[in-house]
């Protein structure tokens, strides 16, 4: 019983073809690797482009010259043969026209056997001479001489048409030929010329071999080939030698750099003589000890500053505490005194409340500096941290006619933080949103996905303007310092809200423009410890227009968790977006 193949199975045909392409696909992804290891290293290495390029340039160079210097060597050869064979025919013309002008008629018996003799007097004398230059008497007019040739070989084929044509017009011409008369397949120089005789015009052919010429020029060229490529060699190794020499101390520079960016202060070059690169590693070296002498200066002060901020933090709590308590007794007995007293003791109130919350910003922010600042991260919903720091600022909102507006999950939304951290960042944004929100809504959404939880309070007062996102996270900044406050804050509210951000390893990001409000969001890893790399939230609200008046739906100019103040980052304009942040 045979059985047809089914109609799905593949052919053989359809086999190979598959193969075929796989084969292709794998060559061509070691193809595209190959140039892409190539094109990196071609980008990487100027001793590679130098040496290269001088290698091209001086091939060109050389090969231009061989070129020229060979052709002008073959010329030379071909036309001394050429001198040779036209002086050697003219002679032999002339002899043998006076050979046959002893014959009035071409049937004469003797004047067939004048041909061979002047023919093989002409060749040397010796019609088996081997010296390989041929020479023959044709007679294309008269049918009844025979041509002869010395030595005894068919020229014919090498006899072009136009050249006998040339010569049977009267005229000496000459062409090269190539093809075979004694085995061997040759290059021959034939010259003809008309010999005049008193019946007529006969013709007289030199074939000259340049066997000789061409194995002097095969010769040169061979020559001037070899000197062009060890003089190529010699220029790509003296470019090499050269631009390593000046690579290497450059190649030491950047290293050397590295290390003092990396903090290795004490990394210096080795200086080598006196020349320009020994200068170069001198002047390198002093850079680096003039850096490390300000770098180590400025630690200095930076650590004063910090335990001095500090110091006086905590020197003046005491102060404070008695100053506090008998400004409270002043306060609580307002009342009695005369009005003017009565606004004094509450505005001394205010401004205590106020240094009092200026003091412990400036105490988290010299432990933030200190490095001592402690993250205390349980399991948080963040949905009551929300409507705590609403139910604190509502009050606040309410006397400046701004409504809070919430956008929460139904669900709650755990996230492993630290709530009081949250919370004051909450509270910091809020209450800047509410600030400048020109009587118009706050609006605060939650959201959240398998790996992150943001927030975002999004205002519609008067907004950014364009490079204030790098300065608003800034500490004691004010975008506008002649607006009055409502809340009289320290000016750190959000340098510690960023700090705070990425002691969790989030991200605090600013958008704003012009007329259309604000946006800040807050992006937290749902899990303490995991590297965020997507928000739940857009940073761009989806109201916000470009210039023009189009729908933005690109990401701004953000600040996220870089290093230093007010780093700078690209914030994703869509949920899912990747957001990279400068380091």
């Amino acid at each position: 019983m045979v059985t047809s193949p089914s109609p799905d199975s593949p052919t053989p045909a359809s086999r190979r073809l598959r193969a075929a392409r796989a084969l292709w696909r794998v060559l061509g992804g070691r193809a595209a690797r190959f140039a892409a290891g190539a094109h990196q290293t071609w980008r990487r290495s100027l001793q590679l482009r130098v040496v290269t390029i001088t290698l091209v340039a001086s091939s060109l160079l050389v090969g231009g010259f061989a070129y020229l210097i060979a052709d002008k060597l073959t010329n030379i050869l071909l036309e001394n043969a050429e001198t040779d064979v036209l002086l050697r025919l003219q002679n032999g013309s002339d002899y043998a026209s006076k050979q046959f002008n002893l014959y009035s008629q071409p049937q004469e018996a003797q004047l067939q056997d004048t041909i061979d003799g002047t023919v093989n007097y002409l060749a040397g004398g010796d019609p088996a001479q081997t010296s390989g230059v041929v020479v023959a008497i044709t007679a294309d007019n008269f049918t009844t001489i025979e041509p002869r040739t010395s030595p005894d070989v068919q020229v014919r084929p090498l006899i072009g048409r136009e050249l006998r044509a040339s010569v049977a017009a009267g005229k000496v011409a000459h062409q090269i030929r190539t093809g075979t008369l004694d085995g061997e397949r040759t290059k021959y120089l034939v010259y003809g010329s008309p010999v005049p005789t008193k019946f007529g015009q006969l013709e007289l052919y030199y074939l000259v071999p340049l066997t000789r010429q061409d194995a002097t020029a095969a010769d040169a060229r061979a020559t001037v080939v070899a000197t062009g490529v060890a003089l190529v060699l010699l220029l790509g190794l003296l470019a090499a030698l050269v631009t390593r020499l000046v690579v290497t101390p450059v190649r030491v520079a950047a290293r050397t750099a590295q290390r003092l960016s990396a903090g290795l202060l004490d990394q210096r070059m080795v200086v080598n003589g006196e020349d320009d690169l020994a200068l170069l590693a001198a002047s390198f070296n002093q850079m680096a000890t003039n850096l490390q002498r300000q770098i180590l200066r400025l630690e200095e002060m930076s650590r004063l500053q910090r335990r001095f901020t500090s110091d006086v933090s905590h020197e003046l709590r005491t102060p404070l505490t008695t100053v506090r308590m008998a400004a409270d007794l002043i306060f609580a007995e307002r009342d009695e005194f005369d009005p003017a007293v009565a606004r004094s003791a509450e505005l001394l109130q205010a401004e205590l409340d106020r240094f009092e919350e200026l003091l412990t910003d400036l105490l988290e922010i010299s432990r933030f500096d200190a490095g001592f600042a402690m993250l205390d991260s349980e399991p948080t919903d963040l949905v009551p941290v929300v409507h705590r720091v609403t139910e604190r600022l509502a009050g606040l909102a309410e006397r400046v006619g701004v409504a809070i507006e919430l956008d929460l999950p139904d669900s709650p939304v755990i996230a492993e933080v630290d709530p009081r951290r949250v919370e004051r960042v909450l509270r910091n944004l809020v209450g800047n949103a509410v600030e400048h929100g020109e009587a118009k809504p706050v609006r605060i959404t939650l959201g959240v996905d398998q790996s992150a939880v943001a927030i975002t309070v999004r205002d519609h007062g008067v907004g950014l303007k364009p490079g204030e996102e790098k300065l608003v996270f800034n500490r004691f900044w004010r975008a506008d310092p002649s607006r009055a406050r409502q809340t009289g804050g320290t000016g750190l509210g959000l340098s510690i809200s960023l700090e705070d951000a990425r002691l969790h390893g989030g991200w605090l990001e600013a958008w704003g423009a012009p007329g259309q409000g604000a946006q800040f969001r807050l992006t937290l890893p749902a899990r303490a410890g995991d590297r965020l790399t997507t928000s739940p939230l857009r940073l761009v609200p989806a109201d916000a227009t470009l210039p023009f008046g189009g729908p933005r739906s690109g990401g701004p100019l953000a600040i996220g968790p870089g290093s230093g103040e007010g780093a700078l980052a690209i914030g994703p304009a869509e949920p899912g977006a990747r957001a990279e942040v400068a380091p």
